[in-house]
C-alpha cells in the first residue's frame, strides 16, 4: 500500500513539474515583438482594413471600363387585340393576325468618355485612402512594438527588483535571528529587535507588491501575445545588459520623414483634394459611347434580326449648376480640416520627439548618479555596520543605512533597463522602432 502511494505521489509530482515547466516561456524582446505582430488583434484588424481599401481601389478602377448588359424576354400573349393602322387606312378588311408570342433579345454597351474627370479623381481618392490605411497599419505595428517593449521592460524591472528584495530579505531575517539571540542575552534592548522585525515586514510588503505587479504585467503581455493565461514569461537579462544603441536621434527631422501616422495624414490630404475635384465634376456634362444589338420576334406580326445601333450619349444635370455649390464648399471645408489636423499632428510629433530626447538624456544622467549613489550607500553601510559592531552607532543608523543601500542597489540594477526603454521610446517617437527589429520575420 505504501509503495502504491509513493508511486502515485511520484506521478503527481512529475505531472506538476511538467505543468510548471510548460508554464514558463523564455522570450527575447525581438521574439516577443515578432509574435505580437503576427498575433495581435490590432495588427490583424489593420491588415484587414488595408485589404478593404485595396478592394475599394479595384472597384474604383473598374468604373472606367465599359458596361456590357445582355437581356432577353419570352412572353406569351393571350387574346391580344391587334389594330394595324396602315391596314385600316387602306380600307383592307384583312383579318388581323393571331399574335400570341413575343421574343426579345438585347445587348447594350456603353463606354464612359468624359464625366467631368470624376472617374480619375475617384481612383485618386481610393489610391490615397489605400496608402493612408497602409500607413496606419504600419503605425499600428509601431504602437504594438512599443507596448511590448513597455511590458517587457516592466517585467524585467519587477523580476530584478524581486530578486534583490529576496536577497535583502535573507539578510534582514538573519539580522532578526542575531538580534533575537542578543536580546535573550540582554545585549540589546527588545526595541532594537522589534525594529529589525519591522524592517522584515516592510520588505515582505514590498515583495508582495512587486509580485503582484509582476503578475499583472505578465498577464498583459501573454494576452497581447495570445499565449495561455498561465504562461509565465521570463525575461533574459542579456537583452538589457548586452545592448548596443546606434544612430540615436537628436532632433525631429527623422520623425517628420518616418512617422507613419503623419504619412497617413498626408495621403488623406491628397484624397480630400481629389474629393473637391469630384464635387466640381457635377458642373460638367457626361459623355459616353453607346452601342447595341437587338433581335425581336412577334409571331405572325413582325420579325427583326441584326438590328445594331451605335452613337454618342450626352447627359447634363442643369440643376447641379445651382445646387452643387454647397457640395463643393463641403468638400473644400473637409480638405481644410485635414490640413489643420496634419499641422496639429506635426506639432504634436515635434513635442513628443523633444520630450523623448530629454527623457533619454535624463535616464543617462540618472544612471550615472545611481551608480555613484550605490557606491556611496555601500561604503556608508560598511562604515555604519563597523560602528554598530563597536558600539559607536545605534540600530536606527544601521537599519537606515541598510535601506539606503537596498534602494540604491535596485535603482542601479534598473538604470540600464530604463535607458533602453527610453531609447526605444525615442525610436518610437521618431517612427524608427519597427526598423530596429528584424522585419524579415514578419
Amino acid at each position: 500500500m505504501k509503495i502504491s502511494q509513493l508511486l502515485l505521489f511520484g506521478v503527481y509530482f512529475i505531472g506538476i513539474s511538467t505543468i510548471d515547466a510548460q508554464e514558463k516561456k523564455y522570450l527575447t524582446l525581438d521574439e516577443a515583438v515578432q509574435m505580437a505582430w503576427n498575433k495581435s488583434n490590432d495588427v490583424i484588424l489593420g491588415n484587414t482594413r488595408v485589404n478593404t481599401k485595396k478592394y475599394e481601389l479595384q472597384a474604383a478602377k473598374n468604373s472606367q471600363y465599359p458596361d456590357l448588359k445582355a437581356s432577353g424576354q419570352f412572353q406569351h400573349l393571350t387574346k391580344a387585340t391587334i389594330d394595324l393602322k396602315s391596314s385600316s387606312s387602306s380600307g383592307s378588311s384583312t383579318t388581323p393576325p393571331l399574335v400570341d408570342r413575343l421574343i426579345l433579345g438585347q445587348i447594350n454597351a456603353s463606354i464612359p468618355v468624359f464625366q467631368g474627370f470624376k472617374i480619375q479623381n475617384n481612383i485618386n481618392v481610393s489610391e490615397n485612402l489605400y496608402e493612408a490605411e497602409s500607413a496606419k497599419s504600419k503605425q499600428t505595428k509601431e504602437e504594438i512594438a512599443m507596448r511590448v517593449v513597455e511590458y517587457y521592460a516592466s517585467l524585467y524591472k519587477s523580476q530584478k527588483t524581486l530578486e534583490i528584495l529576496k536577497e535583502n530579505q535573507k539578510r534582514a531575517e538573519q539580522r532578526v535571528y542575531d538580534f533575537g539571540e542578543m536580546e535573550k542575552n540582554g545585549i540589546i534592548p527588545r526595541n532594537d529587535l522589534l525594529k529589525s522585525q519591522l524592517q522584515v515586514s516592510k520588505i515582505q510588503l514590498s515583495i508582495d507588491e512587486t509580485t503582484n505587479n509582476l503578475s499583472i504585467v505578465n498577464y498583459y503581455l501573454v494576452t497581447l501575445l495570445k499565449l495561455p493565461a498561465e504562461t509565465k514569461i521570463e525575461v533574459r537579462e542579456s537583452d538589457f545588459t548586452n545592448f548596443k544603441m546606434d544612430n540615436i536621434p537628436t532632433d525631429e527631422k527623422p520623425a517628420l520623414e518616418n512617422r507613419k501616422d503623419l504619412d497617413a495624414m498626408r495621403f488623406q490630404e491628397k484624397a480630400s483634394k481629389a474629393s473637391v475635384k469630384i464635387a466640381k465634376s457635377a458642373y460638367y456634362p457626361s459623355v459616353m459611347l453607346i452601342g447595341g444589338y437587338t433581335t425581336l420576334d412577334v409571331r405572325n406580326l413582325i420579325n427583326v434580326q441584326n438590328a445594331m445601333n451605335f452613337g454618342v450619349g450626352v447627359s447634363y444635370d442643369l440643376s447641379d449648376i445651382l445646387k452643387n455649390g454647397t457640395n463643393v464648399k463641403v468638400a473644400e471645408s473637409r480638405s481644410i480640416e485635414v490640413q489643420n489636423s496634419q499641422e496639429i499632428l506635426t506639432d504634436a510629433i515635434k513635442i513628443q520627439v523633444r520630450q523623448a530626447i530629454e527623457n533619454y538624456d535624463l535616464s543617462l544622467k540618472q544612471s550615472q548618479v545611481y551608480h555613484e549613489a550605490f557606491d556611496q550607500a555601500s561604503e556608508n553601510y560598511l562604515i555604519v555596520k563597523d560602528k554598530y559592531d563597536n558600539g559607536l552607532s545605534d540600530t536606527n543608523d544601521l537599519l537606515e543605512a541598510d535601506v539606503d543601500q537596498l534602494s540604491s542597489k535596485i535603482n542601479t540594477a534598473l538604470a540600464k533597463a530604463n535607458i533602453i526603454q527610453k531609447y526605444y521610446e525615442l525610436l518610437s517617437a521618431t517612427g524608427q522602432l519597427s526598423q530596429s527589429f528584424n522585419l524579415s520575420k514578419i
